[in-house]
């Protein structure tokens, strides 16, 4: 880069510091943490046989995805949705302290069913398109429902062949509301009344949204999870970043001098960068996850080390000054790609195909390793310019 643009550089640099800065602060109130640290509920389901509805290997894999779908919903963070074995479900929920609740919205089978006077089903939630919370006329909660095309044609029909007649909503065989009806209704929308807390009609909502289970299941195990021994691994595990960190620090001062105390500015950036990019993201910190932001922080300053030994390399061979920091960083690039894509690659594939910690692990890496290019190619790059007539190494 020509000199006349290095203060542009630099002032990008300071003015995305400055914002990092305003996104993490306080940053102990925006940092959402996984279940290992804060605790949470830990919930064991078993599907069960029923003449309607016998459990199979089928059956089994369609109840996770509903209650991953549930959960979802309930906008719990990293949680842990498993099968285990043949016929149980492990749901692990960070930071949820009300297991019972977790369980009601979970675990029931939520089948929706709309009968007349006599006890006949007109039309199930099969044909639900969506549910939400609304409030009527009286500011008391209600749940607004829609169908799709051909529940619209089945309600349209139930409801005109009944006008004057109850019609009753039933969830999982309980009478929840029983209006009667007054006229057709041909939209394909209605609501659902009863004297719902806020909490019930939200709960009711996720329940039809994400759709019944296909089979009956029972909880074999629900407990909460303290969070003493992630308070102990949140200490030990910060411990042990700030040691390493300083130690870091003092290395690459001492074996850099000027250049180490460059890279140990670009570092700190590296760190705030990471933060603001972690609760912007919204993504949750697990101890694997401390553990991958200290792999990075190793890797953010490999890459300055791959740079300056660039730099001396370049330097040994008669270049000026300003000419090798041009071709050490230029060389130097291509490496530090290569290497961190590698990484890259397998933190996806954490994400993708981990769960809980794991994910926590993936998330890290690869925000810590989208940093440390940025620090290493740009924020360094930038200090390294705006320095060079003042500083120098030994080559």
């Amino acid at each position: 880069m020509r000199r006349s643009n290095l203060p542009w550089r630099l002032i990008i640099s300071i003015a995305l510091v400055v914002v990092s800065l305003v996104v993490i602060f306080p940053v102990r109130q925006k940092i959402r943490l996984g279940l290992d640290l804060q605790g949470g509920s830990h919930i064991l389901l078993e599907c069960v046989d029923t003449p309607e509805a016998p459990v199979d290997s089928d059956a089994v894999n369609r109840v996770v995805e509903i209650i991953r779908n549930r959960v979802d919903q309930l906008g719990v963070a990293e949680p842990v949705i498993a099968r285990q074995g043949e016929r149980r479900v492990l749901v692990q929920l960070p930071g949820v302290t009300d297991p019972q609740r977790a369980v009601e919205v979970i675990g029931r089978t939520a089948l929706l069913e709309f009968k007349d006077e006599e006890g006949n089903t007109l039309l199930t939630g099969a044909h639900l398109k969506n549910a939400q919370v609304q409030y009527d006329r009286f500011g008391r909660p209600v749940v607004s429902i829609a169908f799709d095309e051909e529940g619209a044609k089945l309600f349209a029909q139930a409801t005109t062949t009944n006008v004057g007649k109850p019609i009753g909503i039933y969830l999982d065989g309980n009478l929840i509301s029983n209006p009667v009806v007054q006229e057709p209704i041909m939209g394909g929308e209605a609501q659902i009344t009863g004297r719902f807390s806020l909490e019930e009609a939200q709960n009711l909502a996720i329940l039809l949204r994400a759709g019944a289970l296909p089979v009956k299941v029972d909880v074999i195990e629900n407990r909460s999870v303290e969070p003493s021994l992630g308070q102990d691994s949140i200490i030990y595990g910060l411990r042990a970043a700030v040691v390493g960190a300083l130690l870091v620090v003092a290395f690459m001062i001492f074996y850099y001098g000027w250049l180490g105390v460059l890279a140990d500015l670009a570092l700190a950036s590296f760190t705030v960068f990471f933060l603001a990019l972690f609760i912007s993201l919204r993504a949750t910190l697990t101890l694997p996850g401390i553990a991958g932001f200290i792999v990075t922080v190793g890797m953010a300053v490999d890459a300055n080390v791959l740079i300056f030994e660039r730099i001396k390399e370049e330097y040994r061979t008669g270049k000026t000054w300003r000419a090798s920091i041009e071709a050490g960083f230029n060389k130097a690039f291509r490496t530090i790609l290569d290497s961190n894509i590698t990484t890259l690659i397998a933190a996806a594939m954490m994400f993708y195909l981990g769960s809980g910690p794991v994910r926590g692990l993936g998330v890290t890496l690869t925000l810590g390793i989208l940093c440390s290019m940025f620090t290493g190619i740009w924020v360094t790059r930038a200090l390294v310019d705006f320095f060079a007539e003042r500083i120098r190494f030994k080559a």
